[in-house]
């Protein structure tokens, strides 16, 4: 379990949306002390007329690009920190075009957004952040042009189409809402459809932490409906699969294929620890085995029903 769920997600859901617009790697490793960058994106060569679908963040995504989420509000060290892993990289850059004997374009070196759920009042105005709401939202701060980086306060931005693969970012109410607006989009958009997949993923790794605060149980509460919902859907699914393949002993097929989905759904992966106990499980009754799949955690599976 990662240490830090909520980071590994933002990296994570960034680079879902961002892969069909360019390149995007993640924890990126700068020069000089051993730093890492969040998300480090640079653009498809070939214009794509996706970055409409991701609003504001394919906006962002129109040039090159460094990502810094955070989960809480940022603080000064921390936008420090920032924009001194954006120097290494710049003086990174610069040392690859000398040793070519080029000079480097202002419009290849990435800028750096820093993605914070709030932002305070003296925190912006001790970076002189400046809006630019001729051409841009409210909620988002530019430093000196030199600097190229600019401060999101996700809580500032507003409520619009345009703004939600942002807010999925926020903290609190501004979070939930996002997520409502996320599940009211067609069932079909695999934009939602890969969002939410990796908001229950995060369900479940925050289910496994002892030491919740109490924004993260609110948060396991608001997706706990929408989970159960896709916990329902790989049991029918299950059962669905089972049916059409016809084969000799299609019952039991059945259930093992509910057993396999609601595994995936509930750890993201099927590996082979759990592969162990689909046999104990198919022992019980279907209700049984269901109820445990859905109360137990991954170790309480593997202790009651391994070796």
């Amino acid at each position: 379990m990662t240490r830090f769920p909520h980071d590994q997600f933002a990296k994570d859901y960034l680079k879902e949306l961002l892969t069909r617009l360019g390149q995007v790697e993640t924890s990126r490793n700068v020069a000089g002390e051993v730093r890492e960058i969040d998300v480090w994106f640079t653009p498809s060569s070939t214009p794509s007329t996706e970055a409409q679908t991701l609003g504001l963040l394919g906006r962002f995504a129109t040039s090159p690009a460094i990502f810094e989420p955070f989960r809480n509000a940022v603080t000064v060290s921390q936008v420090r920190s920032c924009i001194s892993k954006l120097f290494d990289v710049y003086a990174d850059l610069e040392r690859q075009v000398k040793r070519l004997n080029n000079r480097i374009n202002e419009t290849e070196l990435p800028n750096l957004w820093i993605l914070t759920p709030t932002a305070s009042p003296l925190l912006i105005d001790t970076f002189r952040g400046i809006p630019d709401e001729a051409n841009w939202l409210p909620g988002i701060y530019f430093l000196a042009e030199g600097l190229k980086t600019a401060i999101v306060a996700i809580h500032q931005l507003p409520r619009t189409p345009e703004t939600l693969w942002l807010r999925i970012l926020g903290k609190g109410t501004v979070q939930k809402q996002a997520i409502n607006e996320l599940t009211a989009l067609a069932e079909d958009n695999p934009l939602r459809i890969n969002a939410l997949e990796l908001l229950y993923s995060l369900r479940v790794t925050l289910e496994a932490n002892q030491n919740l605060d109490s924004e993260d149980r609110e948060l396991i509460m608001e997706l706990s409906p929408l989970y159960l919902e896709r916990l329902d859907a790989a049991v029918q699914s299950g059962v669905e699969q089972g049916i059409e393949r016809g084969i000799q002993r299609g019952i039991q097929q059945g259930e093992r294929l509910v057993i396999e989905n609601m595994l995936r759904v509930r750890f993201g992966v099927l590996d082979e620890e759990l592969r162990s106990i689909i046999e104990p499980l198919l022992e019980l009754p279907p209700e049984e085995f269901t109820r445990l799949l859905m109360q137990l955690s991954r170790d309480e599976l593997l202790d009651r029903f391994g070796g």
